[in-house]
């Protein structure tokens, strides 16, 4: 799992760490300098999002998911993103986040060339929420198409990614805007036909480990992805499925 070294979202990095380390998997992590990275702030603790902290903060168990998790030893000592070998690993499960800080991860060559790697291996991909537009960004040198090309996929909406920001720019400025281009319009360009951006159903309520239905995951063959934090829980237990079949 490689991060930035701040501002990715708790969630999305918490929730499939928890679920998948109670399912018997190790959970190695990756950063620009090999120091432990930091989540986006304002997601934990829900500072400045004013009277909408309620729902764009992130939820208690996610909180707690946390910090149980940065406590951890694998991820008080990651790796270097020079130092990850596609060989070592079965899988890439690469999380969102939507703060300044993810640009780094976003826009990483060496992250984008090991997706790449991942892919042409055809070893499990799992990504959610701004995840996807590092998928989306790299760049097979074999077809000069982007690893998602060929695939269906789901990302953070549009509208979703509109809604916080016009909620809160106000006073958070262009916080929820990673980009001048929205997530959806990003990731359909990368793909080769945009109807296989799916949006799935409307994101009214987060999921939880006993209402999985709530959430929403796209599979295509080695690749699975999810839209935003409101489908963590059945992104990692899909992926855990995934990981079964592929091993």
């Amino acid at each position: 799992m490689p991060l930035p070294t701040y501002g990715f979202d708790p969630t999305e990095a918490a929730i499939p760490w928890l679920l998948l380390t109670a399912h018997g998997y190790e959970v190695a992590f990756a950063t620009p300098n090999g120091y432990s990275s930091l989540a986006d702030i304002r997601m934990l603790r829900g500072e400045q999002l004013g009277i909408w902290k309620w729902l764009l903060q992130a939820r208690s168990d996610a909180v707690t998911a946390y910090y149980q998790m940065s406590n951890s030893d694998n991820f008080c000592a990651p790796l270097k993103y020079t130092d990850i070998q596609m060989n070592e690993y079965d899988a890439l499960l690469l999380p969102g986040g939507h703060d300044k800080g993810v640009r780094e991860y976003l826009e990483s060559a060496l992250l984008q060339s090991i997706v790449v790697d991942f892919f042409v291996a055809k070893k499990p991909v799992a990504a959610i929420c701004h995840g996807v537009v590092l998928a989306a960004r790299s760049i097979n040198p074999a077809t000069g198409k982007s690893v998602l090309h060929p695939y269906k996929t789901t990302a953070l909406l549009q509208s979703q990614e509109l809604a916080a920001y016009h909620l809160t720019k106000l006073w958070l400025q262009d916080y929820y805007l990673t980009y001048p281009v929205t997530v959806e319009a990003a990731v359909k360009a990368a793909l080769s036909d945009p109807a296989h951006f799916l949006k799935g159903p409307a994101p009214l309520w987060r999921d939880t480990a006993a209402h999985l239905n709530r959430g929403f995951t796209v599979t295509d063959r080695n690749y699975l992805s999810a839209r935003w934090p409101g489908d963590a829980y059945r992104f990692s237990m899909d992926f855990i499925q995934l990981l079964a079949v592929s091993f």
